[in-house]
């Protein structure tokens, strides 16, 4: 019996095949096989397992809509709205604030394995709750943001870390929010030393003047993420300088809040 020849749409369709298995292979494997969990290191199927989940991350506390600060009292949960004395004596630029859990041991250990030791996995984590968040706190659609940016970083410090990851948590929480995201949209033009090494006053001053818009954004609800909040210097330079350029509304998204006290 004769061969029929190997032809080029047969080959095509392999080539096709075999790219989606390759792009396929690691949710499988992932899928398949236990990982570490990043607290506690047992075996386990997601970033933490199911142990550290629940004991770190379902917190009760109530926190500011403003700045996302943890409040004293629970006594409010039921509302939607609620300030710490901070924001209503003198409200930050921004006008809301999604946070996670407050920055302290051990879930500050996942936001420096994400910064400083590239575990990626950590972003899409912080997304995905991020995203379950903000839709349970959401009323309607007219609360959602019309883009999605993250906090940049200086070239040369994008340079030697090799990715932003803030931009790391943007993009999967975008997609998840069905939003549209934008890693350009924020621009940080000048190089300023780090701001953990700074206090309040001197961090303002830091980055008062580092940022810049590099797209119109008149009229929009414009959302920032980053991956930790402490004293929310950053986050205000950055909405005044959207407010200035003419966004109608600035929303943060932070994985970890330094409490304030």
């Amino acid at each position: 019996m004769a061969l029929r020849p190997f032809s080029s749409s047969s080959g095509g369709r392999f080539a096709r095949f075999a790219h989606g298995l390759r792009s396929a292979w690691p949710h499988v494997m992932q899928a398949a096989l236990p990982n570490l969990c990043a607290l506690c290191g047992n075996l386990s199927h997601n970033a933490l397992c199911a142990c550290c989940d629940e004991a770190y991350w379902n917190e009760s506390s109530v926190r500011c809509t403003t700045c996302a600060a943890p409040l004293a009292s629970t006594r409010w949960a039921g509302h939607t709205r609620y300030r710490c004395a901070d924001c209503i004596s003198e409200p930050p630029p921004f006008d809301a604030t999604f946070a996670l859990a407050d920055y302290r041991a051990p879930l500050d250990t996942l936001a420096v394995g994400l910064k400083f030791r590239a575990r990626l996995m950590l972003a899409r984590e912080f997304a995905q709750r991020l995203a379950r968040l903000a839709h349970d706190s959401w009323r309607d659609a007219s609360d959602m943001p019309d883009v999605i940016a993250p906090v940049p970083l200086a070239r040369q410090r994008l340079a030697e870390r090799g990715y932003n990851q803030a931009w790391q948590i943007a993009r999967p929480l975008a997609r998840a929010l069905k939003l549209r995201s934008d890693a350009t949209l924020l621009e940080r033009v000048i190089h300023t030393a780090p701001q953990s090494r700074l206090d309040l006053d001197a961090r303002r001053q830091n980055v008062g003047r580092a940022f810049k818009v590099r797209a119109s954004v008149d009229g929009l609800h414009v959302g920032i993420v980053d991956d930790v909040m402490t004293t929310g210097a950053t986050l205000e330079a950055l909405a005044r300088t959207l407010k200035a350029a003419g966004a109608r509304r600035v929303t943060n998204f932070v994985a970890l809040r330094t409490p304030k006290n």
